[in-house]
C-alpha cells in the first residue's frame, strides 16, 4: 500500500508550490497529460494550464509529459507547450519514467511525478523513488475503465487515511473533482 501513497495531494497543478519543490532539490516535473493538464476528451489545453506550464519553465523547472496516450495526441500538446514527451508510457511500468528522466537529464531524486491516478502516476513514480503529487482529475466524465479504477482508488485512499498514511485534509481535497 505504501507505494500508492503520494507525497502530496492537491486540487490542481496550479496549486503546486514550485519554490517548495526547488528547496527539496526537485529540478523537473514528469507530468501526466490526460485529466491532469487537459481533459481526456479535448484536443486543446486550457490557456490557464498552458500559462501554468510556461510559468513553471520560466521558474527554471524542467517539464516532460509522460502519458499513456498515443503518440499523435501527446505530440500535439508537447509541441504546443514546447516540452519533451513520452507517449504510450504503459504506466506504472518504470520504462517511461526512466525515459522522461533521461530526456530531462535528471536522477529520480531530482524529479516529481504529477498526475491524477494512484495506480499509474503515483505507483510508477514511487517505484522509482520520485516525489509524487496526486491532483484531482480535470473532468468527471471518463472512460468506463477509468471510472472502475476511480472506484478502487477511492476505497484505497479511504483505507490510507484510516491507517494514517494520508491526512483527512488530503482525502477531502481528493473528494473535490473537476478542478
Amino acid at each position: 500500500m505504501q507505494l500508492l501513497v503520494p507525497n502530496e495531494v492537491l486540487a490542481s497543478v496550479r496549486d503546486i508550490d514550485i519554490e517548495a519543490l526547488k528547496l527539496q532539490n526537485i529540478k523537473g516535473l514528469l507530468i501526466d497529460l490526460d485529466n491532469t493538464l487537459v481533459d481526456w476528451d479535448k484536443s486543446e489545453i486550457e490557456p490557464r494550464l498552458a500559462q501554468w506550464v510556461a510559468e513553471v519553465l520560466r521558474q527554471g523547472m524542467a517539464v516532460c509529459l509522460v502519458s499513456n496516450a498515443v503518440p499523435k495526441r501527446v505530440k500535439v500538446f508537447s509541441d504546443q507547450l514546447g516540452v519533451p514527451a513520452v507517449s504510450r508510457a504503459l504506466k506504472p511500468l518504470p520504462r517511461a519514467f526512466r525515459l522522461g528522466l533521461k530526456k530531462l537529464g535528471l536522477q529520480p531524486h531530482e524529479a516529481a511525478v504529477v498526475g491524477d491516478q494512484i495506480f499509474t502516476d503515483v505507483l510508477g513514480g514511487n517505484r522509482l523513488g520520485l516525489y509524487t503529487i496526486l491532483i484531482n482529475p480535470l473532468s468527471t466524465r471518463e472512460l468506463r475503465s477509468t471510472s472502475f479504477m476511480r472506484r478502487l482508488e477511492k476505497r484505497m485512499l479511504k483505507r490510507m487515511a484510516q491507517r494514517g498514511l494520508l491526512t483527512e485534509t488530503a482525502l477531502k481535497i481528493r473528494g473535490r473533482r473537476g478542478q
